[in-house]
């Protein structure tokens, strides 16, 4: 059972690590513009910030809870839009950018509490209100685990617990390509019929095994949030150690383009939500 323990809590540390480097979400623009603002503490509390959302998403991707799906599901497009007005403001603030040379090489703005105060309120509700986090996890989670256990690592009987958690999302939406691109649909696997032999011989086992995989699912979460804020912090001590070297008018011109790909994303949003409500 440790042993168990131990892979989950490494294989979810470096997928939370590894998932987190491509530069291209609304949540790393966000932090690569301030980090090459300067703003150290406020990029990394934004990190701190998404990763709560991250295990919210991971967890829920881990368990599937149908029931909760049920729920959730119609509120998906008002959130989609709720989040791109979210992202625009912030792409909107974002592209307002002017730095200034002697600002540049002050390093007080890095333990400003003013310049790096809400950080961690952006970043939790900039990932909480882009709930596509879902798939984008389930998908990640069912090639990292397909991974692990190709390799022969013993998982607990998690990815079993998993595949039972894709067969419960309901496949109807999983086929809507106007939500979830080729990629997401292909990684998912088609629902398999439960036999006989696949239900569990008693209730108190299967109250056990129930327990037993939610708590790997939790820890699998936990460690994937700490893997991704391990990666932004390295990530951002990176952006606010070397952004001296690169021309003031450079630096100004890369923020403003992060901020107009965050307002790209945010129409993005906005008419994914509209598609879904028509």
């Amino acid at each position: 059972m440790v042993s168990n323990f131990v892979t989950i809590s490494i294989v979810g540390l470096l997928a939370g690590f590894i998932f987190s480097v491509p530069v291209a979400g609304p949540i790393s623009i966000l932090i690569t513009s301030n980090a090459l603002k300067g703003k150290f503490w406020y990029s990394l509390k934004a990190a701190i910030g998404a990763s709560f959302a991250d295990f919210f998403y991971v967890f829920i991707s881990m368990l599937g809870l149908t029931h909760f799906y049920e729920l959730y599901e119609p509120a998906i497009p008002y959130i989609l839009m709720v989040g791109a007005v979210f992202v625009f403001i912030i792409g909107y603030r974002i592209t307002k950018t002017q730095l200034k040379a002697e600002n540049l090489n002050d390093d007080t703005i890095l333990k400003s509490k003013y310049h790096n105060r809400g950080g961690f309120r952006t970043g939790l509700f900039l990932n909480f209100l882009n709930p596509t986090l879902f798939f984008g996890w389930l998908s990640s989670t069912f090639i990292t685990f397909s991974l692990v256990a190709s390799l022969g690592f013993n998982m607990g009987g998690l990815e079993d617990s998993f595949q039972q958690s894709i067969n419960a999302v309901d496949q109807s939406l999983v086929q809507k390509p106007s939500m979830f691109s080729p990629t997401v649909i292909d990684s998912i696997p088609p629902p398999q019929q439960s036999t006989a032999l696949d239900q569990p011989p008693s209730r108190q086992n299967t109250t056990k095994t129930r327990w037993y995989h939610y708590t790997l699912s939790a820890l699998y979460a936990f460690f994937v949030s700490i893997g991704s804020i391990s990666w932004f912090y390295l990530f951002v001590s990176f952006l606010v150690k070397n952004r001296h070297r690169i021309n003031i008018k450079m630096l100004t011109n890369i923020i403003r383009t992060l901020g107009y790909i965050l307002i790209g994303i945010s129409f993005y949003l906005l008419g994914r939500g509209i598609d879904l409500l028509t």
